[in-house]
């Protein structure tokens, strides 16, 4: 008699280890499981996971309390049907085609070039730290115009309100903290917003403020929400997805060779890596309606996990999905960063992320100036490090070894 394993918990010490063993647990023994800790329900598999992110049955109205509170009102993925289609279409011009390219290509440019010459003489770097942490907020604060001087001021609000959306365990401390980075990002945000209405220029902010769909228009709270839901969404991903595609790539000297004398290749190991370690590891949802999927029934108004990192590792979609690959046939990198893409962790469907495409062009620029500065890359310690964290999850710290001469071995790791 095959004994079926008992399931795993999402906040356990051993989960936060090592999320994966769990996840293959989960899909194979428990593909739809009542968590009593968090009292929701957790989803495992591929088709399952899709489903959620696709049925319109599936509401995100569990971001009233998820979201709402740190980010101090109604964002766009709380929004459905007209709503969030016109909201959608007053934001998203920014973040694609010629604007994106034209606009604020050079702002991304500018800031991964500043960040890299910091330690471009340095033998030693930790790029959590000194690049991937600060990079996508230093490159939001300057798309919206902000005093650059308050860039460490962006940084820690931004982590007040990513640790208030991660707050599984619902720790108070930490859920006063989002609330109170809300509260001081707006009270921020108004004198700016107010200039901006009063003489816009070409900075995002001040398309946010004149811009019109249908005789709507963005109000001071919608415009504030968005802003703290850019921070957080946009930093989080692509801050942890830099340090993550390094890592894997360091750890597989032949991808990562590949990847140098091609950069073509950048956009699949940034899809590789989304899907093999993805920064942001679950989202939730709240089904209208009793569902029925793959292992049983979630009752109507319940909260759904959806476990993104699992998922991308259900081996009935993915052939060897525990392995990193970069040249995989089964994920397609010129879709990978639509609502088409063959991995879910941009999301799926309508609420599809509407940063994905910055963060690929953030993403590009990024990795490609950092190979270009440093020809020489390796662990500092010779070992590939672990990741931290559960709700988003990468390396804490990545500590490297960097050079320009060409004649000492390749980037070490661990296969």
């Amino acid at each position: 008699m095959t004994t079926i394993p008992e399931a795993p918990d999402i906040l356990s010490p051993e989960f936060a280890a090592d999320p994966y063993p769990a996840y293959r647990i989960l899909r194979e023994h428990h593909p739809l499981l009542h968590h009593k800790g968090t009292d929701s329900y957790l989803l495992s598999r591929y088709e399952d996971v899709a489903r959620a992110f696709r049925d319109p049955v599936f509401t995100t109205d569990n971001y009233a309390w998820q979201m709402e509170p740190a980010h101090g009102g109604r964002t766009l993925p709380q929004m459905s049907g007209r709503e969030h289609a016109v909201r959608r279409a007053l934001v998203a011009p920014a973040f694609r085609g010629r604007e994106l390219r034209e606009t604020f290509l050079p702002v991304i440019e500018r800031n991964a070039r500043e960040l890299i010459d910091a330690f471009r003489d340095a033998e030693e770097a930790d790029l959590v730290e000194q690049f991937a942490t600060r990079f996508p907020i230093n490159v939001i604060v300057d798309m919206l115009g902000l005093d650059r001087a308050d860039h460490d001021r962006f940084h820690g609000w931004y982590g007040a309100v990513v640790a208030f959306l991660s707050n599984l365990a619902q720790d108070p401390g930490v859920a006063a903290a989002g609330r109170r980075a809300g509260e001081e990002l707006a009270a921020y945000l108004r004198p700016v917003l107010r200039a901006r209405r009063a003489g816009p220029g070409d900075d995002l902010l001040s398309r946010l403020c004149t811009a019109e769909v249908d005789g709507v228009r963005m109000d001071d709270q919608d415009i504030t929400a968005f802003v703290s839901l850019l921070l957080s969404a946009g930093g989080e991903t692509t801050d942890k997805a830099l340090a993550l595609l390094f890592r894997n790539l360091l750890a597989h000297p032949d991808q990562l060779a590949a990847v140098r004398a091609d950069r073509s290749l950048i956009p699949a190991a940034f899809a590789e890596t989304l899907r093999y370690t993805p920064p942001v590891q679950m989202i939730m949802r709240q089904p209208a309606a009793d569902v029925t999927l793959s292992g049983g029934t979630v009752p109507a108004g319940a909260t759904v996990i959806c476990l993104i990192g699992a998922a991308n590792r259900d081996d009935s979609h993915y052939a060897r999905p525990d392995s990193f690959d970069i040249f995989r046939t089964d994920l397609n990198p010129v879709g990978a960063y639509s609502a088409a893409a063959e991995h879910v962790a941009f999301g799926l469907g309508r609420h599809f992320c509407v940063g994905a495409l910055l963060a690929r062009t953030e993403v590009e620029t990024g990795v490609g100036q950092l190979l270009d500065a440093f020809p020489v890359m390796e662990f500092a310690d010779g070992t590939a490090p672990g990741d931290d964290g559960v709700f988003t999850r990468g390396p804490r710290a990545l500590r490297l070894r960097l050079g320009r001469d060409v004649t000492r071995s390749g980037a070490a790791g661990t296969a």
